[in-house]
């Protein structure tokens, strides 16, 4: 008996509404279907992996004919044994960086292109991007690359996580509320996070960063999340809303993440502290 997905779930894996999907599949014949017994079209992973690489190429400005075209053209090379992700994953940083360390943002692209078609999205955030973002930071700290070259690297895969985010807000499964406190600026881990627990069926809610606090409390007022997920680079982005955290977690779950984030300080607002990599963690989440 053929096992897969319905289109419903995958709508809610892929974050694409299941209109879109089907006008994808008659017109431009991205998705290739298998059939249930009782005639249910079922999808498979490289179903997925095709409109993820879709939603990519849309997120490059290529209209959807000439996306889909990319796509169907792509070779169906997702890495499934060990030694393949290790090799994929290895190259990947030293490609990146070395694009990126020379402001290339084509062959950057080109590399991330390779990445996401070789590799699930989970992989390619947590072994490769946050490593290549941590050894950037420890890089910039010891003066080998410069505020530019930091700066450009992070916007260039911070807009390649952020195109593949719209519509996370669609859906009926549980839902999340994500921001960075005032004065945070970094939200690529949150970015990472979120993305993740879309795929995995959650509706999210993305203020992103440099929040006021009055606006998260709003936002959890209007829309009941199920969990307020908070992120902050420095300690001191915390302490300074610490008045505002222990008001915020009386009323709902409030999660703290990143490197700001302790579980001493966690405790003390009432808070659940969150110490894995943002793609463990959303994993988490999802199988509460």
């Amino acid at each position: 008996m053929p096992s897969g997905l319905r289109i419903g779930a995958l709508s809610k894996r892929a974050g694409v509404s299941e209109h879109v999907l089907r006008a994808w599949e008659t017109r431009y014949g991205l998705l290739s279907p298998s059939r249930s017994s009782g005639g249910y079209r079922l999808y498979s992973e490289s179903d997925v992996r095709r409109v993820q690489r879709m939603r990519a190429f849309l997120a490059q400005g290529l209209s959807a004919a000439e996306a889909a075209r990319a796509v169907l053209a792509e070779r169906s090379t997702v890495a499934t044994d060990p030694a393949s992700v290790r090799k994929a994953e290895a190259g990947g940083v030293a490609n990146l960086r070395s694009a990126l360390d020379d402001l290339d943002e084509r062959t950057a692209h080109h590399v991330l292109d390779e990445l996401f078609g070789a590799l699930t999205i989970e992989a390619v955030i947590r072994d490769v991007l946050i490593p290549y973002l941590h050894e950037l930071g420890d890089r910039w700290g010891r003066g080998e690359v410069t505020v530019g070259q930091e700066h450009f690297a992070s916007n260039l895969i911070r807009s390649r996580l952020a195109g593949l985010a719209p519509g996370w807000g669609g859906g009926q499964g549980p839902r999340a509320v994500l921001a960075c406190p005032p004065g945070e600026l970094h939200d690529i881990a949150l970015l990472s996070f979120g993305l993740v627990l879309r795929r995995s069926g959650w509706r999210v809610i993305y203020l992103g960063t440099d929040s006021p606090m009055t606006d998260i409390e709003h936002a959890a007022t209007v829309l009941q999340p199920d969990v307020v997920m908070l992120s902050a680079s420095d300690p001191e982005r915390f302490e300074q809303v610490r008045s505002d955290l222990g008001r915020l977690s009386r009323d709902w779950t409030v999660a703290l993440a990143g490197p700001g984030a302790s579980s001493e300080l966690a405790t003390a607002v009432g808070a659940q502290y969150v110490d894995a990599d943002p793609v463990t963690a959303a994993e988490g989440w999802a199988d509460r």
